[in-house]
């Protein structure tokens, strides 16, 4: 009986990899309308399974349920992105504020700055690594600043901004610019200039929040475009 549970679980698991993975990938792209039919078939699993990790998805805001019509990749609410975006800088001035107050400066700090400011530029990290790096910056800049609920409600809008932030680092100039603000940022913190490090960190933020929406739009409008295509050929060839 235990491992047929702990298969079940696998096959969850591995479903909602994929299908999330596709999310992010813009293969499903926001609006797409789906079957747990569908996805079972094409995942080669159960419905037990895909019900599973669909309602995984769905709790943390990548799908929502339809009445009576199944499944559908939610769509991106730009409006509530910004309202996050804004609650966030909000959360990390008020941290840069408090770290530049503390009796001493926190061994964060510390790892942060000898991350961000490489020796030579070949020692940077690449792809998925620079965008790992890049949330651990901000969530942990708030964390050193040593508020418990502070730390826990920027960590749930990290999770929520994470499908578009880590588009900012398809880009190389993306992820140049993101180690120069990232040292500044450090270098006021450093310095004790707290208002220096807020403004530094906020227009950092806004940079980025700006790239990624292009970014974003850019890939749902080649995805549309791509099933469009598709559509015609499977059209032409029935």
């Amino acid at each position: 009986m235990a491992t047929t549970s702990k298969r079940k679980e696998s096959m969850a698991d591995r479903v909602y990899e994929a299908l999330k993975d596709d999310i992010f990938e813009f293969r499903l792209i926001p609006g797409d309308k789906f079957s747990e039919g569908d996805v079972g078939t094409r995942l080669h699993a159960s419905r037990t399974p895909v019900r599973e990790a669909l309602y995984r998805l769905q709790r943390e805001g990548y799908v929502e349920v339809l009445f009576r019509s199944g499944w559908q990749v939610k769509p991106f609410d730009f409006q509530q992105v910004e309202e996050l975006y804004d609650l966030r800088i909000t959360l990390e001035r008020a941290a840069m504020h408090k770290i530049c107050a503390l009796s001493e400066e926190p061994s964060a700090i510390r790892m942060l700055t000898a991350i961000w400011n490489p020796d030579h530029p070949s020692e940077r990290a690449v792809g998925s690594t620079v965008r790992a790096l890049d949330e651990s910056f901000h969530c942990d800049l708030v964390a050193a600043a040593g508020n418990r609920e502070m730390t826990r409600i920027h960590r749930e809008i990290t999770d929520r901004l994470r499908i578009i932030r880590r588009l900012d680092f398809t880009r190389d100039d993306r992820v140049d610019a993101t180690y120069v603000e990232h040292a500044a940022i450090l270098e006021a913190l450093r310095n004790g200039q707290a208002s220096e490090a807020a403004d530094r960190l906020t227009h950092h933020i806004r940079a980025s929040q700006k790239a990624v929406r292009e970014i974003t739009m850019e890939r749902i409008r080649e995805a549309a475009a791509a099933h469009r295509s598709g559509q015609q050929i499977a059209s032409q060839d029935a």
